[in-house]
């Protein structure tokens, strides 16, 4: 179903698209040092902070595939669905989908920082940069997607 969309602060679609590619390029590093090997991770390998020790570590995959690969996919997706083209974009399904789409991937950034503090008992600042994108994209999106899709309703008095 199609229709003309709402428009949204133009701070908005330069934010999120800026924060995407941050995120790619993030996640591309993260990706490259996965196939690499961990002496390409500018992080220490000692203490609380570990890069090493969490993207080896168990829980570094989710069914079969690497966490990075999906965090490189991920926010190749938000590029082009946080591109300024696609904000314009009058197919509701669009935005809707990027609603979805950082959603879930917040939902899966909090089940990696438990996973971080819980269970692998060190942090990667790599993935930290990741998961600090995400929740900023979770705000922007939440702040201005539910005007843009008609889902706040006015109050008359």
């Amino acid at each position: 179903m199609s229709a003309p969309a709402l428009s949204v602060p133009r701070w908005a679609v330069v934010a999120t698209w800026l924060l995407s590619f941050i995120g790619l390029g993030i996640s591309g590093y993260l990706t490259f040092t996965h196939y690499a090997g961990t002496q390409f991770l500018a992080c220490a390998e000692s203490g609380t902070v570990n890069c090493a020790a969490v993207t080896t570590s168990a829980q570094s995959s989710f069914l079969g595939m690497p966490v990075a690969v999906l965090g490189l996919a991920d926010y190749l997706v938000m590029v082009v669905i946080n591109s300024p083209w696609a904000w314009r974009s009058s197919v509701r399904a669009v935005h809707v989908a990027r609603v979805a789409l950082v959603g879930v991937s917040m939902a899966f950034v909090l089940w990696l920082v438990a996973a971080e503090l819980l269970i692998i008992d060190h942090i990667c600042l790599w993935c930290t940069g990741v998961h600090v994108v995400t929740l900023a994209l979770l705000v922007v999106v939440s702040r201005v997607s539910p005007t843009q899709l008609g889902w706040t309703r006015s109050v008359t008095q």
